[in-house]
């Protein structure tokens, strides 16, 4: 994100000439006092976690932990299709060298086509839940850049930074240079949306819960019976 910069400008000292004496001997006028020129003011620069003062807020909150529940069906569909793929490859795994050739064969066959539905439905799922996602980040971060716009040049500083980005060129910052939690508490107090219940903060990675079934590795056929069928 890119953040706007406060300018300070550089007080130019002026020069004055001071006119040259007279050959008479007479006594010099004395040159008009020039104020000294004004140091240059100290840049003032903050770094802010956006993601994190987004997550924080009591609109981000609401609206991810919002977002969690639309997704919690998903997770319960996507752990259904999940726990049937693995029932039929231990049926395999365990049953296999009694089923006949044909048997074994469609049962292999059906479960990879369950393993191809389920990848599909977790793509979808994890693609859907993303863009929404990046929608209520856009969004409130949006409404947030104003609020530290404000903060920014109500308390004189030059530059702000955002550090929640891994490839950030900050190493290192003192904490009183961080305003992410000011950020939070006047873009609550502006937003006017209240906390919502103490319940578990989503992460700045937060994903549906369902994206954490990952589907079973490619069934392979059981080695073939030596019995006779």
């Amino acid at each position: 994100m890119i953040f706007k910069q406060t300018r300070f400008v550089l007080a130019l000292a002026a020069i004055l000439s001071v006119g040259a004496l007279a050959q008479t001997g007479a006594a010099a006028t004395p040159a008009p006092s020039v104020p000294a020129p004004s140091a240059a003011a100290t840049p003032k620069i903050g770094i802010i976690n956006m993601q994190q003062a987004i997550l924080a807020s009591n609109e981000g909150r609401r609206d991810f932990e919002t977002l969690q529940k639309k997704f919690e069906p998903k997770q319960t569909e996507l752990k259904g299709m999940n726990d049937e793929v693995e029932g039929l490859k231990k049926q395999l795994n365990t049953q296999g060298d009694k089923l006949n050739d044909e048997a074994r064969a469609n049962l292999v066959k059906t479960i990879e086509s369950k393993q191809k539905s389920l990848q599909r439905s977790l793509e979808d799922a994890q693609g859907d839940f993303q863009s929404q996602q990046n929608d209520i980040l856009n969004r409130v971060g949006q409404k947030m850049m104003e609020v530290l716009d404000k903060y920014a040049k109500d308390n004189g500083y030059t530059m702000i930074l955002d550090v929640s980005n891994p490839q950030s060129p900050v190493l290192w910052a003192g904490a009183s240079s961080d305003v992410t939690k000011a950020i939070v508490d006047a873009y609550n107090t502006q937003s006017g949306v209240a906390a919502p219940p103490a319940t578990s903060r989503p992460s700045a990675s937060a994903k549906p819960a369902g994206t954490g079934v990952k589907p079973a590795a490619t069934a392979k056929p059981a080695p073939a019976s030596t019995t006779p069928h």
